[in-house]
């Protein structure tokens, strides 16, 4: 406990938590300028009919032509954050804004979108506008040349969870030993100028998956070692371009690059803050008033209890049964990121009274995104199943009953019956239960 007070007393300068501050905010303002212009908010959340809740926020609702007033802000609450202006409101909306977006659909759901959720939580309660932002300038008592040490450690610890489980959910026997989906994925890229004629040979794939493991699991601590950390750093820019290239994940490479500054030195920020001053030809401020930032004593054990539900969280997939791949129980939130390469269909058949029977157009009800992605998914074929029976059911059917031929090939394996087609899906509910009607894989993919 003693060496615990002492690490919750230690501080340090401002400047990390500023810049870091700085970027984040010009990279969400970046994403929601990018989802604008390319006509993806009418395209994912306008004009769907039916959207795949998540569970347990049934409630989040689209809100149609609205959309572009949510869209709107979280752009401004991210240009708020960026220079610190309303700083403590500015956060709180970026939160529920992004994370409401977020939620809206899950056939839309990647792993950065949460990443970006958890640390626009964790800015709600860091001190990052105590320095150079716009409310030191107009509120000068606020200013701050210190704050703990422990305020910088929680993102450099949020992003070491995500690139570590990462890594650790890549020790699977389908990565390592088989460089799958590496082995369909590039492949497909060989068309690329100057490196592309690389992916026709079939050891790059392995040499792909193998770096991409040992990446993940070592450059958290790498980066934290000042001796490593410019090498590390190398390695996240070269990581995360070429990820960039070879596979569309919007923002998240560009983001990873810009938030992997904060493992540098206090010295390193202050140079660039020193920079933007000079730039922007800001007047020179005054000796700050509150030299250290304080926070309060309950704060540190509440991001002790956040830290620890994240470590937790990602190994709840261990009390299912079956394949995690194949049934996806514990598959979300838990940094599985680019693991598995699944295509199949699913074909609804609707049975109401005798003489009653329909086999459902997918077209007609959902998006080619939608469709691709419920196709694969238990819970979503779940959710797909109980909006036919609704919607059946108004169409005059009796008592609808919903049944599904569905087939999927995992990591290039030959497809597979996936759902029990004998189950009516319209008599099932989601829950956190294991999905008894999800038929056996018959193959092992042996790691975490």
């Amino acid at each position: 406990m003693m060496g615990i007070n002492q690490y919750l007393k230690k501080t340090t300068s401002a400047a990390p938590l500023a810049v870091f501050r700085i970027c984040f905010g010009l990279m969400l303002l970046g994403s929601m300028i990018r989802f604008w212009s390319k006509g993806w908010i009418e395209t994912l959340y306008i004009k769907p009919t039916y959207f795949f809740t998540f569970y347990g926020f049934e409630w989040v609702k689209p809100w149609g032509e609205y959309t572009y007033i949510l869209f709107f802000i979280c752009a401004l609450s991210a240009f708020m954050v960026a220079i610190g202006l309303f700083y403590r409101i500015a956060t709180i909306s970026l939160f529920f804004s992004f994370s409401y977006i977020e939620l809206i659909d899950k056939s839309t759901y990647l792993n950065h979108y949460y990443f970006i959720s958890l640390l626009c939580l964790i800015l709600v309660f860091l001190p990052a506008q105590v320095y150079f932002s716009v409310d030191t300038y107009r509120k000068k008592h606020i200013r701050a040349q210190f704050i703990p040490q422990w305020n910088i450690d929680a993102i450099k610890l949020m992003m070491a969870i995500l690139y570590f489980y990462a890594g650790l959910a890549k020790v699977n026997s389908d990565w390592l030993w088989h460089a799958q989906p590496l082995s369909i994925w590039l492949p497909a890229r060989n068309d690329m100028p100057i490196i592309g004629f690389l992916f026709n040979f079939t050891w790059i794939p392995y040499l792909f998956s193998w770096f991409g493991c040992l990446y993940d699991l070592s450059i958290p601590f790498l980066l934290w070692n000042k001796n490593t950390r410019v090498w590390a750093y190398t390695a996240v820019i070269v990581f995360h371009v070429l990820t960039a290239l070879l596979f569309p994940i919007g923002m998240f490479p560009h983001i990873m690059m810009v938030a992997a500054l904060i493992f540098f030195s206090a010295e390193f920020h202050q140079k660039i803050i020193d920079r933007l001053k000079a730039f922007l030809q800001l007047p020179k401020e005054n000796q700050a008033i509150q030299s250290t930032y304080t926070s309060s004593p309950f704060l540190p054990w509440g991001f002790a209890l956040f830290f620890g539900f994240q470590i937790l969280f990602p190994f709840r997939y261990l009390a299912y049964p079956g394949e995690l791949f194949w049934t996806e129980e514990g598959y979300r939130f838990s940094w599985r990121v680019m693991l598995m390469e699944k295509a199949g269909y699913a074909q609804f058949t609707v049975k109401g009274a005798p003489g009653q029977q329909a086999v459902v157009n997918n077209n007609l009800h959902l998006s080619t995104l939608q469709e691709k992605m419920m196709s694969t998914q238990p819970d979503m074929i779940l959710q797909y199943a109980h909006y036919l029976a609704g919607f059946y059911a108004k169409q005059g059917f009796r008592s609808p009953q919903v049944y599904v031929d569905s087939y999927v090939a995992l990591n290039g394996r030959l497809g597979k019956p996936l759902i029990n087609p004998k189950t009516d899906l319209a008599q099932e509910h989601d829950s956190f239960s294991h999905k008894t009607w999800i038929l056996p894989f018959n193959d092992t993919i042996k790691g975490f």
